[in-house]
């Protein structure tokens, strides 16, 4: 499942019956509306910029040395040591793109000439979009990681979009346990998650039914889009991609 929902980031650009689209991982959760996004200069790819503070790090300079693109200030990047400081990097659990078919063939054509990386498909579309990446406020997609390793750059109460990224903090198998787990933020936040979950009225209802020629028809004139943006992404040629982090 993992693999199949990781190469969903690749295939999006497939569809172009929309002008602009926004991606997000089925761990994020939406409090507040993000209309906002679609109206962003186009040309760009939008996407809040990742922390490098946390152990699944450590296999990068960055966390080596103690660099983070959140605070920079904190710890200089060594440049006399290690060259100029790494481009911008971006979580690829929400962003904001433009869907284009000369995008999509691109990025499988480019795919297939590069080696795996630790963070799969986030490496690369880091890679891909690094020339017109362009970063957005983190309340676009708070990292839970970001409450204990920079609470000076949360305001909890403006954040519009959660990631449960953070080990041990997915709500629906939330115990409590895990470093960093029993803090009363991420209680709150895991019990937003719920409210949420169980609002009734948040729930899909079916078009209502009409009658047309004597036979009762669902109306599903809005889902025709979707369902043929569906249609037309299952038409899509897989190709062996690098294994998830």
């Amino acid at each position: 499942m993992r693999a199949y929902l990781s190469c969903m980031r690749l295939i999006c650009d497939q569809f172009v019956e929309y002008g602009k689209m926004v991606y997000l991982d089925a761990d994020i959760q939406v409090y507040e509306n993000i209309d906002e996004l679609f109206d962003l200069p186009d040309g760009h790819f939008y996407a809040v910029m990742d922390c490098f503070c946390e152990r699944t790090w450590s296999h990068t300079p960055q966390y080596r040395v103690g660099y983070c693109q959140q605070c920079p200030e904190r710890v200089a990047w060594p440049a006399a040591e290690l060259g100029p400081p790494p481009s911008l990097y971006f979580n690829a659990g929400m962003f904001v793109f433009e869907p284009s078919i000369a995008t999509a063939d691109a990025l499988l054509a480019t795919l297939k000439v590069t080696e795996p990386t630790p963070f799969a498909e986030q490496d690369f579309l880091n890679m891909f979009f690094r020339d017109i990446y362009k970063p957005i406020p983190l309340v676009y997609n708070l990292v839970l990681a970001m409450l204990w390793r920079h609470p000076e750059n949360v305001e909890l109460d403006k954040v519009k979009v959660v990631h449960y990224c953070a080990a041990g903090s997915k709500p629906w198998r939330y115990t409590g346990e895990g470093e960093n787990m029993d803090r009363a933020d991420i209680k709150e936040l895991v019990r937003r998650w719920w409210d949420v979950y169980n609002d009734e009225s948040l729930n899909y209802k079916k078009p209502a039914a009409v009658l047309d020629g004597g036979s009762v028809v669902a109306v599903e004139a809005e889902r025709r889009p979707f369902l043929a943006a569906l249609s037309e992404a299952g038409t899509v040629k897989y190709i062996k991609a690098p294994s998830a982090a």
